[in-house]
């Protein structure tokens, strides 16, 4: 069950970080991000309500910091996409979220099989072909790389801090994730003197954007409460394989023959992953 969620939060991830990135392509990076924050707020004030949760401090504290790191490194993510190729820069971000939380867990403690051991390196593995860049004289450029990295080391200690929340808190380290975030976003708008007043289009893509973000959040943490941080972590990490899907769908990005394998080997790693 937590590989398939696991899953489903790669398809949330995947599918908000193209229309995000999509958005940024036209409007301030800011702007779509801050729109994105205030709805994912909502909907994380949604879920916190509706399902019974006893927190504490050190739960709420968790969450914040998750937040955070997560709205900095979406920043950063929407505006290497803007840059680069959506079908190079999510994968390498997804890549580096993803090897971050799999070495805490096991550094941790957790002992998962060896054939979901393979099953991680394959998925790890896959995204990496996903992001093969087959035509440099089109790839992303070196700051959206660098972007790209930023964007999976604070993504990947975002997961680590979710995933350290206990069960009984419920959905409230996503509210303060959530609170945290939009306080971030909301200070740059205002020290960028960005404004929220966008297109009809991208507004819509933002608002997607957000609610696929707390959609996938609030996955996350039921994953990380079914399974095993360190399985659970390179199955959601395969997000960018919807990304570059939506990218080759909607924008005709082509796929080389190494994404295609990449993909192909995702699927076998979520096999082994969940028969392990």
């Amino acid at each position: 069950m937590a590989v398939f969620i696991g899953l489903l939060v790669a398809a949330c991830f995947g599918s908000g970080d193209f229309l995000g990135g999509l958005a940024s392509r036209r409007v301030a990076t800011i702007s779509i991000l801050c729109l994105a924050q205030l709805v994912a707020v909502v909907g994380a004030m949604l879920f916190a309500l509706a399902f019974h949760g006893e927190p504490t401090g050190r739960d709420l504290a968790f969450g914040a910091i998750a937040g955070a790191f997560s709205v900095v490194a979406l920043g950063a993510l929407y505006q290497g996409l803007a840059l680069g190729r959506m079908g190079i820069v999510a994968p390498i971000t997804a890549v580096v979220a993803a090897c971050i939380p799999v070495a805490w867990g096991l550094a941790t403690g957790e002992s998962p099989s060896a054939v979901s051991l393979v099953g991680v390196g394959l998925a790890i593995g896959a995204g990496g072909l996903i992001a093969h860049e087959h035509d440099t004289a089109t790839g992303g450029s070196g700051r959206a790389l660098v972007l790209a990295l930023v964007a999976g080391v604070l993504f990947g200690w975002s997961f680590v801090f979710y995933a350290e929340s206990r069960d009984d808190s419920g959905f409230w380290p996503v509210l303060t994730g959530r609170g945290a975030a939009v306080v971030i976003v909301v200070g740059a708008l205002v020290a960028t003197g960005a404004t929220l007043r966008v297109a009809a289009a991208e507004r819509w893509m933002a608002i997607g954007a957000g609610v696929l973000d707390v959609a996938a959040t609030v996955l996350l943490l039921v994953a990380v409460r079914e399974g095993l941080s360190s399985l659970v972590a390179p199955v959601a990490a395969l997000g960018p394989a919807f990304t570059v899907g939506w990218a080759w769908a909607a924008l005709r990005e082509p796929i080389a023959r190494l994404q295609v394998a990449g993909l192909a080997l995702a699927l076998l790693g979520l096999a082994l992953i969940a028969a392990g």
